[in-house]
């Protein structure tokens, strides 16, 4: 299979490209998502393996060479798939001084597909982005089909928040409505889960809203807003990319009606899978002690099916360095990585 980087043509082109591929394209393989990156010290690659477009972001390591990462990549649908193409581009990778690849396949968890990538020789390591489980909903349909197939608490929910006054608006991402947006998304992650600094959020905010792709929701009650979302639409598929709320719950529902306008405006743009982006595995969605169980209780309200995937595989390239990486280079690069700037390194 033949491996180059893109072309400036299929660069010019490359979200099209990407929904051109088995898994019809990825919002965190998008374009956008690999210019964000830049702020976190990852330099795109554009890669070409046959007829399959792969963004890749990469890091030099200090000594040992440089790390691939391919987020929620590469584009195939199948174990077979990947094993028809990770050999080629391993080779590619090692030619480019890579001692490793990091994938994230978005393949259905079961055993049969683990073991078809153990074979592989991946190394399976922890996820990175937040959906390797999620809750997906199907909304091809019209918009009646798709609210008469919600589960019942969840339309109960959002026909009361709409009884008692809630109404939901999309705004224009401007630097005080990412403000309003960042300090309400702050207060919902004290306790519950790590962010990124405002300069972080408000340029991913405003670059996927510059281009189309993006849209900022905020929640009203009594003129206030209680309940804030940005989704963000690549092709045929969603994503609820970020969602904050009041802790205290002035009307029951907001949410919940906030989730159905996103819907409602991601149909409107093409989307027919919408994509909940993270829950506790389907194993762990009825654990009360479960860190995120809030959050899947109110996701699983939608549809009650959480999908797991496979998750993030390291392939190693180089085995001597890759292998120093694993023992200390990778817990000494983010442990520094995390004092200085107090984010994920990846």
């Amino acid at each position: 299979m033949n491996v180059q980087f893109a072309t400036n043509e299929e660069k010019a082109t490359w979200d099209q490209l990407l929904q051109r591929n088995p898994d019809k394209g990825n919002v965190f393989q998008g374009s956008e998502f690999a210019l964000q990156k830049r702020l976190g010290g990852w330099t795109p690659r554009y890669v070409m393996v046959g007829h399959i477009a792969v963004t890749v972001l990469e890091k030099t390591i200090f000594g040992l060479g440089s790390l691939w990462y391919i987020p929620k990549g590469p584009g195939v649908t199948t174990a077979k798939e990947l094993g028809l193409l990770l050999p080629d581009l391993a080779t590619f990778a090692r030619q480019c001084s890579v001692f490793a690849l990091k994938i994230e396949p978005e393949f259905r968890k079961t055993n049969e597909t683990i073991a078809d990538l153990l074979k592989q020789h991946l190394v399976p390591v922890p996820a990175i982005q937040p959906n390797f489980s999620t809750v997906t909903l199907d909304i091809s349909p019209d918009l009646e089909t798709v609210m008469a197939n919600l589960n019942q608490k969840g339309r109960h929910a959002i026909k009361r928040a709409e009884r008692d006054g809630v109404t939901v608006q999309t705004v224009e991402t401007s630097v005080e409505n990412c403000k309003l947006f960042y300090s309400l998304l702050s207060k919902t992650a004290e306790g519950s889960f790590r962010i990124r600094s405002y300069e972080y959020y408000r340029a991913f905010w405003q670059r996927y809203s510059d281009n189309g792709q993006g849209q900022l929701f905020f929640a009203y009650v009594d003129g206030m807003v209680v309940a804030g979302a940005f989704a963000v639409v690549f092709g045929e598929k969603s994503t609820y990319k970020d969602g904050a709320s009041v802790r205290e719950r002035t009307v029951y529902g907001a949410s919940h009606l906030l989730q159905w306008h996103v819907i409602t405006w991601a149909k409107s743009q093409g989307a027919k899978i919408h994509d909940f982006c993270g829950a506790p595995p389907s194993d762990q969605i009825k654990n009360e002690q479960h860190p995120h169980y809030g959050i899947g209780r109110f996701k699983t309200s939608f549809n009650k099916e959480v999908t797991d995937y496979v998750g993030a595989y390291d392939l190693p390239v180089r085995k001597l360095q890759y292998k120093i990486w694993r023992l200390i280079g990778e817990r000494i690069v983010v442990r520094i990585h995390n004092f200085v700037h107090h984010e994920n390194w990846y």
